[in-house]
Parts: structure tokens; sequence; C-alpha cells
């Protein structure tokens, strides 16, 4: 499936559709936010639109903590929206035992410009648009093996908009569009070489990977979200005889607010990155 739903208007505007939410992958209320509405926002990037307006989306336990950590969480997704040039224009809150918080965002794009996940063609070149290993990394977080700088690196990454890779590759021939988020690289890619109906090669050693996420994947920190995923694209892969278990796994770690995955054409793969 695609990652946004989309309606076409006329026959120069289509509205891009989508909607996401979480509980807290982190611990701070304002980055949880940020990190929220950036994944939220991606799915209009993936398809190649624009956003125009977002709504929140909030379940907050008011018995349980203070309204000032709800201020928190929106005023991160506030700064975010911000970036991404949109209003948050309102939303809706509900009692909820934990905390949750994404957006609801409208786009729009020209219906002859819309990216979606299937269109991939032999020969294309693929681009990723941030490092892999999100999954581990949170999951070390939370059992305490993280150090600080792994913590602000992986908060950054996640926090960062695919506002201005979408930008950069709309200026090139882009075939086929997702972003990569909780079914891992190759889960996502899976949709999209079985929808475009061609195979796929990986040069496992070109993957860019966060600082840290090797080593924690080979001693054993692997989210079950991950292995999930590998188990679901193992009888699709020929892994080969050169890569290790812990590249498998990186190559199946589930994200948050993960980057796009685009198939360019080859002669101007070289160019858009």
């Amino acid at each position: 499936a695609d990652d946004a739903a989309v309606y076409r208007l006329s026959d120069n505007m289509a509205v891009v559709e989508t909607v996401d939410f979480f509980t807290p992958v982190v611990d701070d209320p304002f980055n949880f936010g940020a990190i929220a509405a950036a994944n939220s926002l991606s799915d209009i990037y993936a398809m190649g639109a624009r956003p125009v307006f977002a709504l929140s989306i909030v379940g907050f336990p008011s018995n349980r903590l203070p309204l000032t950590v709800l201020e928190e969480i929106l005023r991160g997704g506030r700064e975010v929206a911000d970036r991404a040039g949109i209003p948050i224009l309102g939303g809706h809150t509900v009692d909820d035992p934990e905390p949750k918080f994404g957006l609801v965002v409208t786009g729009v794009v020209h219906p002859d410009e819309i990216w979606t996940n299937v269109g991939a063609i032999p020969g294309d070149v693929l681009i990723l648009t941030k490092p892999l290993g999100v999954g581990i990394m949170s999951t070390a977080l939370k059992a305490g093996l993280l150090e600080p700088a792994g913590e602000e690196r992986i908060q950054e990454i996640m926090m960062t908009l695919n506002k201005t890779a979408a930008e950069v590759l709309r200026d090139f021939e882009v075939h086929a569009c997702t972003d990569v988020t909780g079914f891992g690289l190759l889960g996502h890619l899976r949709e999209m070489s079985a929808g475009s109906g061609v195979d796929v090669e990986i040069d496992h050693a070109a993957l860019p990977l966060i600082e840290g996420a090797a080593d924690l994947a080979t001693g054993g920190t692997i989210p079950g979200g991950t292995l999930n995923n590998k188990a679901y694209v193992d009888p699709h892969v020929d892994w080969g005889s050169g890569v290790s278990d812990t590249y498998r796994i990186l190559a199946c770690d589930a994200q948050t607010s993960g980057g796009l995955l685009a198939a360019v054409a080859k002669d101007r793969a070289h160019d858009a990155v």
C-alpha cells in the first residue's frame, strides 16, 4: 500500500492525506513531539507532495502527568511544523493511560507528479536519505546501554524532516518512492520490488549506518520488531555468502521517522546524491 491516500480534485491538483501517531520513543517530551511530527509528515514527502496544514492527535494521562509535559510535546510538534512551513490548525485530545502524539497531515500535489512505492524499473539506482539503526539504538537507550552522544545522535536523525530530500528528488526522475519506517529497509523494499516486478541488488557495505548501531546489533541488542521483519523478508532474500548476521539485522531494523527510499534513473542518481 502507498504511504498516504490521494484524492484528485482537478486536472491540476490532488489532495494527499495521512495520519500517524505513536507512544513516546524518547523520554524528553519536546523531542517526542518533534519526532512524532516529523514521522507524520514523512508520508507526505514520500508521495512527492507538499504539506499544507496539519491537525494534532493527542492521548494524555491528565491524572498522572503534569500539563507542562503536554505543553512540551505540543511545542515540539509545532517547532517541526514550522520547519515544514505549515500550521497546525487544531486537533483532538483524549484522556489516555499512555501518552500518544501524532498528526493528520494534508498535502497537495499535481496528479501527474505523484510518487508511489511501485514503478521502479531495471537499471534504477536506490537512494536512501537517512542512516539505518534507529530501532537498535532506541532499544539500547531503553536498556540503559546508550551513551549520551548516541542518544543525541538518534534523536537528531528522527527529528530531521524529509523535506529537503524530497525537494531535491523532485528535480530528478523518481520512478518509485517510500519512507523506511517500521518494516525496515528490506520490508519496505520488498513491497517496492514486488509491486514493481523487479529484483533488487544491494551492496551491503554501502548501507548508511548510525555510528554504534552495528556494534550494538553484534552484541545482541535487537528489537522484536526487527526480528519479525527479518523473519518476513528471509524467504524473499538471497543474502549471499559475504553478508554477516549484523548487516542482515541492520537491513531489517525497524525505523522511526526514517529516510526516503527512492528508485531513481541511473543517469540521474549521481547528481541527485
